[in-house]
């Protein structure tokens, strides 16, 4: 087969633009060399990771179980899809005629074969062979994409080998994947995969599963935003008990939407465009200013970075070949890879923003896999649209309140300030709380000229996978404001109070939002022996952020509302007096007063660090007093 691009030019004019065809043609024709600052970014980090991952192949011929791994700074085992690494390391042979590049791609899958290689085609996540197969999708689309555009700097020999094993991963996804055999970002992601590999190793029988698997996950996207659902495990695969949907940001907008976007522009399927159209803007709606991603709420964000998810692949395909539709699209592309060069350091990328303060080491998992799309961005280069930062996001722009039906989730926002406010109660597994922000709880608090001032965590980290999870440094703080009081010992706060309820006014140039909460432990069991019923309201105008707390029942035992501050170790904090602080950050002052002491939770170090998402904090807490009301302000200035 000659190689091509796949996502032709003719593909991007598509249904639904927002251009006459003619005018996304001739842009697309005067842009040979466009964007070319988005196009510099993008190969220089390129490069820059996958030098940092040669800087970590292991070399060892005496030992098969390790020679051509890439060996990870975090953890204590090797991540078997560090074969993924096959794709970026053959475009940079192809590109730059080096050919250590070569070698690289050659050893990744030289150690993948010798060690989570199965007989039925599937490669595992780990080295045991009876770990999770679904994982086979992601490098069969890799090793695609490797061998269709750069397999001529291979030898014979190899790329027909390659070629083989290829089929043999097509076989197995072909016949082992349903739409509904796990979470969907598994058959979702099958949809371009077995296209893609249909057309590599000429199967007609491939790219006929894929378009019924196509046909099949039209109906995974929610009624009213149109949110991709379905990453929930399928004997928990119902719906919850406010009738909504499992439905994760990071894993859809860095994994899943990326390949039906693919799929749908090379095959023209005009009716998912439309579907995936209006699914990204929704999406959209979440990306903070500086290009990070808002999942504080989502059903898996046990992995969320702040810069995504800490094992997919990352949004630049899925919205940098949609800037045609949406200029904003472009927008995402450049800001998300922007902070992903900030949380760069030593040629890999580190799982969220404070992780060199903090001197937590990286996970190379997010850099094998994060190569892939900007490596499919720079293959499809000559065909893509405009893509350039000249629009503003979405959150860049918002005022108001916007309340996602599918989700029960606030968005709010006035002046400089950001927030979301959660009432989500989708679980990831019913068996297990994995709790995200959720409860009335304040997922995000960001303001445009400091960032970002509060970043949920889960309220008690777990590692749900354990091989795709680091383990917490020291302490384990919960980073989600919220009350809390402990009664004989037990945790109870309006986290697991999933009934909980919002409403949202926007009067007088002021946001309002009220949440009626319960205290609750882990069990869902409302306490008893003190108050248990509060209401939290969060008020917003062009100057601050209030957040007041009151109940009407009888406080017995000593309640507080946590409010940790996001803030790395190298900033000053200043006790102005017992119920006022100041931290001061690079960009602005904060300033926090309160009608009680302002306390801190009890630290090992100078800060707090979680590793959801990926960040240091200062954990304040203010106690209830006789008042049994309590009001707290944030300032910037």
């Amino acid at each position: 087969m000659q190689r091509r691009n796949f996502i032709q030019l003719s593909t991007l004019a598509g249904v639904g633009l927002s251009l006459p065809i003619s005018g996304i043609l001739n842009a697309c024709e005067n842009h040979i060399e466009h964007s070319i600052e988005f196009k510099n970014l993008t190969s220089s980090l390129l490069k820059d990771w996958c030098d940092g991952m040669l800087k970590q192949q292991i070399v060892n011929p005496s030992n098969l179980e390790e020679h051509g791994a890439l060996e990870c700074p975090s953890c204590s085992h090797i991540h078997g899809r560090c074969m993924d690494a096959v794709y970026p390391f053959l475009y940079m042979a192809d590109k730059t005629g080096d050919e250590k590049y070569v070698e690289g791609a050659k050893l990744v899958m030289l150690w993948a074969e010798n060690n989570v290689s199965q007989e039925d085609g599937s490669w595992t996540v780990i080295t045991n062979p009876k770990s999770w197969k679904g994982i086979t999708v992601f490098g069969a689309i890799a090793l695609a994409e490797a061998l269709h555009y750069h397999g001529h700097v291979l030898d014979q020999e190899t790329r027909l080998a390659w070629m083989s094993r290829l089929e043999k991963a097509g076989q197995y996804i072909h016949d082992t994947f349903t739409i509904d055999f796990t979470n969907i970002n598994y058959p979702g992601t099958a949809v371009y995969g077995l296209d893609l590999i249909g057309d590599v190793v000429n199967r007609d029988d491939f790219k006929a599963k894929s378009k019924t698997l196509a046909l099949e996950v039209k109906a995974y996207f929610t009624p009213n935003e149109g949110l991709l659902f379905g990453e929930c495990k399928k004997s928990s695969s119902k719906l919850s008990e406010k009738g909504l949907h499992g439905v994760d940001l990071g894993y859809n907008v860095e994994e899943t939407l990326n390949s039906l976007v693919m799929y749908a522009l090379k095959e023209k399927d005009e009716d998912l465009l439309q579907i995936l159209t209006k699914s990204l803007n929704s999406h959209l709606e979440f990306m903070m200013p500086d290009g990070g991603w808002d999942n504080s709420w989502g059903n898996r964000m046990y992995k969320w970075t702040y810069w995504g998810s800490r094992t997919c692949d990352g949004s630049q395909p899925a919205f940098g070949m949609m800037a045609h539709i949406n200029p904003a699209f472009g927008t995402a592309a450049v800001k998300n890879t922007e902070l992903l060069k900030q949380c760069t350091s030593d040629g890999l990328i580190h799982g969220g923003p404070h992780y060199v303060s903090a001197g937590i080491l990286p996970c190379i998992h997010h850099t094998f896999t994060h190569t892939k799309p900007l490596t499919a961005l720079l293959d499809h280069w000559e065909h893509l649209p405009e893509i350039n930062a000249n629009t503003e996001l979405p959150r860049a722009t918002a005022d108001g309140v916007k309340h996602f039906k599918d989700l029960d989730v606030f968005l709010f926002a006035r002046g400089d300030w950001r927030g979301t406010v959660s009432a989500y109660d989708a679980e990831y597994h019913y068996k297990e709380d994995f709790r995200q922000a959720s409860g009335g709880a304040l997922g995000v608090l960001y303001h445009n000229k400091v960032g970002m001032l509060c970043a949920a965590s889960m309220a008690k980290y777990e590692m749900v996978e354990k091989n795709n999870q680091q383990e917490q440094p020291g302490k384990d703080i919960c980073l989600t404001p919220r009350i809390e009081t402990f009664v004989d010992e037990v945790w109870y706060t309006n986290l697991y109070d999933l009934p909980a309820t919002v409403t949202s006014k926007d009067e007088n140039d002021t946001i309002e939002l009220v949440a009626d909460v319960k205290l609750k432990n882990v069990a869902r069991e409302e306490v008893k022996e003190t108050a248990s019923k509060f209401d939290i309201r969060y008020k917003c105008d062009l100057n601050q952020t209030v957040i007041s707390v009151k109940t009407d029942q009888n406080i017995t035992s000593p309640t507080a509302f946590v409010l940790p501050i996001v803030s790395p170790n190298n900033e000053v904090i200043s006790s102005v007096s017992d119920t006022e602080v100041t931290i001061q950050k690079p960009e602005g002052l904060v300033t926090i007063k309160a009608n009680s002491p302002i306390n801190m939770k009890a630290l090992e170090g100078k800060r707090t660090f979680n590793m959801v998402p990926g960040v240091e904090a200062l954990p304040f807490e203010i106690f209830f007093e006789d008042n049994k009301a309590l009001v707290i302000s944030i300032t910037v200035s």
